[in-house]
Order: structure tokens, then sequence, then C-alpha cells
């Protein structure tokens, strides 16, 4: 199994009402900006729910 791009580099294709889409320059997927904002908040939540070492 391929592991999940993590979208490093993104450019605006279109614009709509309040609704940016982008594109992910390494894989190609295109998203609403709002879903990309989403992808880095679940990654800093789930950096910070790791467990500690004692």
């Amino acid at each position: 199994m391929t592991p999940k791009c993590k979208h490093p580099i993104v450019k605006v294709v279109a614009r709509e009402d309040d609704a940016e889409f982008v594109e992910c320059q390494s894989c190609g997927e295109v998203f609403d900006s709002a879903e990309f904002s989403d992808i880095a908040i679940e990654e800093a939540e789930n950096t910070d729910e790791s467990p500690a070492e004692d």
C-alpha cells in the first residue's frame, strides 16, 4: 500500500462563490481548500495524541 500524499505543494485551480479549489502538484488530487486546512488540523491532532514515553 502506498503512503497517502500529504499534499506538500498545492495551487488554486478554481474559485466559485465562497469555495476555492486547489490541486496537489504531487498527486494531482483536486479538493476544496477548506478540506486542505482540515487535513492539516487532523495531522496536528494525531501528532499531539501520540503516546508519550515514560
